[in-house]
């Protein structure tokens, strides 16, 4: 084997139905534990800063804000990314995002132990890791199209989500006591060093040689390449636009209110906001799993619309309890149905987008977890003035009737099959201007 080919290239896999058929791959296994520690180093910042924020100001607004900030990074400049993501090689930007995430982590660490935390340090680091965040999210999303076989895509990204899950259960609530051990500079000092190995990692996968995707003539031409398939593919554009709810309606659920419900709601503190996250990464756990073990399932798009709305009901639930052990299950459940709704709409729209475009199509979709801060904020000022409960009832609410519509009015998504999905290949590459069988 060449140096730097990948084994996905150069030994076909047999698809297989397994809910770790992926596995058999290596260099999708280095790249599913770079990943799975990069998201254990999210969660325990997210924690880490939540808690800070909230401790310094009493504030859901400032709690809203400062992941408002992460977004004006992020919808900035995620445009952008796609195209260096067409355009350079993947193993150097993954280098060049942890490198940076690296340094930041270490740097804040550093001031917070030196000396009391100031609110614009945090603001300051949030931007910065928005910055990394842009290019990293649609990056990491294109990767695991580049090492394993269309046939294992779904497999692939379900067993990517179950490991993101995995983290969202044990980094929150990690996160919660390293609070208590070391305080919250030592919290990111930790995450540093999380980024160090993820390093290490990378350079261990062997990525399959590729040319660049990304034509000459600038970077608005190719950028608005990426806006234009969306726009003219009403496949790719129902799941761009179903990929919307959950930055908008649910995340803030998870992301900006359980520092409040555990302090006002629950009266915990540290420890309490990381079992509320961590209950729903539990349940996310169990969720991938489910999602990996479908094989070629077909009715994935019933099946996401199902998902929202058990998914919004196990929220709603959530949100009308009064003790603590009947909210963690609730959660747990809502955790479960988010990895279904998350990983399906992940695969489908993924599928629908030629290599060619991948990068461009997959940074402008990207733009959806910018949009998670904007959720946030509104959900964060409607805490301040309504409560969380409220919030949170009423965000999905909206849901569920979006599940709902889109069942009685799109049969774009109703009946959309994973057959279609994994033999529409060739087509999609010659819409896009690519050979078939071609790879990157």
């Amino acid at each position: 084997m060449a140096r730097g080919e990948s084994v996905a290239a150069s030994q076909p896999v047999a698809a297989g139905s397994g809910t770790f058929t992926s596995l058999r791959l290596r260099d999708f296994r280095l790249l599913l534990t770079g990943t799975t520690l990069s998201n254990a180093a999210q969660w325990i910042q997210q924690v880490t800063l939540g808690w800070l924020v909230y401790d310094l100001t009493a504030s859901g607004t400032m709690l809203g804000a400062i992941n408002l900030v992460r977004s004006v990074a992020m919808l900035g400049l995620a445009p952008l990314s796609g195209v260096a993501i067409d355009r350079f090689p993947r193993r150097t930007l993954m280098l060049a995002v942890n490198g940076w995430l690296l340094v930041i982590s270490l740097t804040l660490g550093l001031v917070l132990l030196s000396g009391p935390a100031r609110i614009w340090y945090l603001f300051a680091f949030t931007f910065l890791g928005g910055v990394a965040q842009a290019v990293d999210l649609p990056l990491r999303q294109t990767v695991v199209f580049a090492l394993v076989p269309r046939a294992l895509a779904p497999n692939a990204v379900a067993l990517i989500q179950t490991g993101w899950a995995l983290m969202r259960s044990l980094g929150p609530g990690l996160g919660g006591f390293l609070i208590l051990w070391f305080g919250a500079g030592g919290n990111f000092l930790i995450q540093a060093g999380a980024y160090a190995l993820i390093a290490v990692n990378t350079m261990r996968i062997a990525f399959p040689p590729g040319r660049r995707q990304a034509k000459d003539g600038g970077m608005r031409r190719n950028i608005a390449e990426g806006l234009r398939y969306i726009a003219r593919e009403r496949t790719t554009r129902a799941f761009v636009l179903l990929g919307w709810v959950l930055p908008l309606l649910i995340i803030p659920n998870f992301a900006a209110l359980p520092p409040i419900y555990a302090k006002v709601i629950f009266g915990g503190g540290p420890e309490t906001l990381g079992i509320l996250l961590s209950a729903v990464g539990v349940g996310g756990i169990g969720g991938g799993l489910v999602t990996a073990s479908l094989g070629r399932v077909e009715r994935r798009g019933l099946l996401q619309l199902a998902a929202l709305a058990a998914l919004s009901a196990s929220l709603i639930g959530f949100a009308l309890s009064t003790s603590l052990w009947v909210a963690v299950p609730l959660l747990a459940a809502s955790g479960f149905f988010e990895l279904i709704y998350l990983t399906t709409n992940q695969t489908l729209l993924q599928l629908s987008i030629p290599e060619s475009l991948r990068g461009r199509v997959t940074s402008v979709v990207s733009l959806n977890a910018g949009l998670s801060p904007l959720g946030g904020l509104v959900a964060g000022v409607g805490a301040d003035l309504v409560g969380p409960r409220a919030v949170t009832i009423i965000f999905c609410t909206i849901a569920t009737i979006i599940a709902l519509g889109t069942f009685l009015g799109s049969p774009i998504v109703r009946d959309h099959r994973m057959s279609n999905a994994l033999g529409s290949d060739t087509t999609a590459a010659l819409a896009g201007g690519e050979q078939p069988g071609a790879r990157r």
